[in-house]
């Protein structure tokens, strides 16, 4: 196991010192412009269920009409800290109750060659899929300015019956090349050979378990990849060697390990995203609900680096199962 893991850490050593040259190296780690999808069909998806614990049926009527003013206040909060933000109305032609959470299907990626790639995935509930507006989403990032040089389309592999959700399934080390996933039923590693393949990555597999024991179904509810530090439920991946491991490869690219607790990460603590504000500076967002469950301690650490922005998404969060990173596409 330790000669394992010690070419496992050498190999991504020797990547990150090619990855700005590489595909999977790119320019930087916060994006400046994020995508966010209006919830006009918000509700609770039974569909995905089964493999997300962190979802709640809904009990109320007001949960639409909460779940759109959350989502606007959002967009208000994030263009007052300084974040660009471009938004997508849900489809009109078919309800998509998760269409809130865009990060699952779509991903950009930007090099140093100028070029920028859009990457589609496979997503595991059929009612998800239909979530998919490539025509639109093209269409609005051109339009920001955005060009689309090249399209991976890795969708096709829902026909087999495997899936990887995007940057749910993927926190990414964007500047050294890295993705960490967790595998999980939406999370498969034939994608995540396939994703490899085609986007210059080096992948660093775990596992990871909810408070029943089943396996948590993203990679983003567990950790964070920020430019300076990484969030990480350590004591949610119960086999030792997997979580030494991981904190040696953290510690290898200089990031400062902020762990957190199973019970933090109920309340979404591990699903926050650094991103970049119009004058440079670097913004934390988060739920309140994360705000209010991270210590003191932990909120210090983050505060070396970058402004804290707690966003209100409490209908979002216990129906939808997912937070405030969810939420957001990043373009670069």
């Amino acid at each position: 196991m330790k000669i394992k893991v010690h070419r496992m850490l050498l190999s991504i050593v020797i990547f990150s010192l090619f990855a700005c040259v590489s595909f999977g190296g790119e320019l930087q780690q916060n994006a400046n412009t994020v995508l966010l999808v209006s919830p006009d069909y918000f509700g609770f998806n039974a569909e995905t269920a089964e493999s997300n614990s962190f979802q709640n049926k809904d009990n109320g009527s007001d949960s639409q009409e909460a779940a759109l003013d959350e989502s606007k206040k959002m967009v208000a909060d994030l263009n007052a800290a300084g974040v660009k933000t471009i938004v997508l109305p849900s489809r009109t032609d078919i309800a998509t109750p998760d269409a809130v959470f865009p990060n699952n299907w779509f991903s950009v990626h930007s090099t140093a060659d100028g070029k920028r790639t859009l990457v589609l995935y496979p997503m595991l509930a059929p009612n998800r899929r239909a979530e998919r507006q490539v025509e639109l989403l093209t269409t609005e990032l051109e339009s920001a300015g955005f060009e689309v040089s090249a399209t991976v389309d890795l969708s096709g592999w829902e026909d087999k019956g495997k899936y990887l959700e995007g940057t749910g399934s993927l926190v990414l080390d964007r500047v050294n090349g890295v993705a960490f996933a967790v595998l999980s039923p939406r999370t498969d590693p034939d994608v995540l050979d396939d994703f490899e393949k085609q986007l210059g990555y080096t992948t660093v597999r775990f596992h990871s378990v909810d408070k029943n024991g089943k396996p948590v179904y993203h990679t983003n509810v567990v950790m964070s990849m920020a430019q300076e530090f990484a969030v990480i439920c350590l004591e949610s991946i119960e086999d030792q060697n997997e979580r030494n491991n991981l904190v040696e490869v953290l510690k290898k690219q200089g990031k400062e390990i902020v762990p957190i607790s199973l019970e933090q990460m109920y309340h979404m603590c591990g699903n926050v995203i650094e991103l970049e504000a119009e004058d440079g500076g670097k913004v934390l967002l988060m739920s309140e609900t994360a705000f209010n469950n991270f210590t003191p301690e932990q909120k210090s650490v983050f505060e070396k680096y970058c402004t804290i922005l707690p966003v209100s998404i409490p209908t979002i969060e216990r129906i939808g199962g997912g937070s405030a990173r969810c939420m957001v596409g990043e373009v670069f």
